[in-house]
């Protein structure tokens, strides 16, 4: 079975500083890959690599079998890699409708003429984004909402919206960074259903990289364990669980909650 991702030897270095250090692995179609490791371990480094916000030093990435290490951001996202961020990247004075269909717009667009003259083409493709914009926001309890400034939403309303918005490019790979960050342990609770629901109903593969050791025990299949850009284990939840280097040095002595 060809894997959704392949990472094989990736390498980069900012100024003596080697961020990644030769890490290697594959995401099997339907997986959701964990990636923990402290503050600085290269965790979204290994993410700006693979949607190529960084340029590799060597190594190569292949999506779906085909090497896509020196494709463009914007063909990455057309061929099915969508991602969020750490920090939030919404168009805050946009709606929230309208951040969905932009990201909706930007893999399936019309030429200027088509826009002009509003052609068949034109209104078939806006009549699909904005189709989309209201399932996603109905399926992420958004609904009610699409009129609402993106920048007026309370904040675990935004990291769903960036999760729409990503969701509205229709990936088969998702990329997601932190999906947790500043959010309470019920929200944590939430999100953890939320995207269970979401890798069912849009058939993902999933990567995603996160702090909250009970969140990312209870969504990952496998996790993978990074230090100074090295990956230092890869395992189950289970396995990880058990591994001393991973209990000393990012669970604490006690382990997980």
């Amino acid at each position: 079975m060809t894997a959704v991702l392949e990472v094989d030897r990736l390498t980069k270095s900012f100024g003596g500083i080697q961020a990644v250090d030769g890490i290697s692995f594959k995401v099997p179609p339907g997986e959701t890959l964990g990636i923990i490791g402290p503050n600085g371990a290269g965790k979204t480094t290994v993410f700006n690599l693979i949607t190529r916000f960084y340029t590799p030093d060597s190594g190569d990435i292949r999506f779906m079998g085909r090497s896509v290490t020196h494709l463009a951001p914007h063909r990455l996202a057309r061929l099915g890699i969508g991602r969020t961020f750490q920090n939030l990247r919404l168009f805050r004075e946009l709606t929230v409708a309208e951040n969905i269909t932009s990201a909706y717009l930007s893999g399936n667009r019309y030429s200027p003429f088509a826009g002009i003259f509003r052609t068949d083409r034109h209104s078939v493709v806006e009549k699909k984004a904005w189709q989309k914009a209201y399932t996603l926001m109905d399926f992420l309890g958004l609904a009610g909402k699409g009129d609402a400034p993106a920048g007026s939403l309370p904040y675990g309303e935004q990291r769903r919206l960036e999760l729409a918005r990503a969701l509205a490019i229709e990936p088969k790979l998702l990329l997601i960074d932190e999906p947790g960050a500043g959010m309470n342990p019920r929200e944590i609770r939430d999100l953890v259903e939320t995207l269970r629901d979401v890798k069912k109903r849009f058939n993902l593969t999933i990567i995603m990289i996160e702090h909250q050791m009970g969140l990312v025990m209870n969504i990952s299949d496998h996790i993978l364990v990074m230090d100074f850009g090295e990956k230092i284990m890869q395992g189950t939840p289970a396995e990880v669980r058990r591994d001393a280097r991973v209990i000393e040095a990012y669970l604490g002595e006690e382990g997980p909650a």
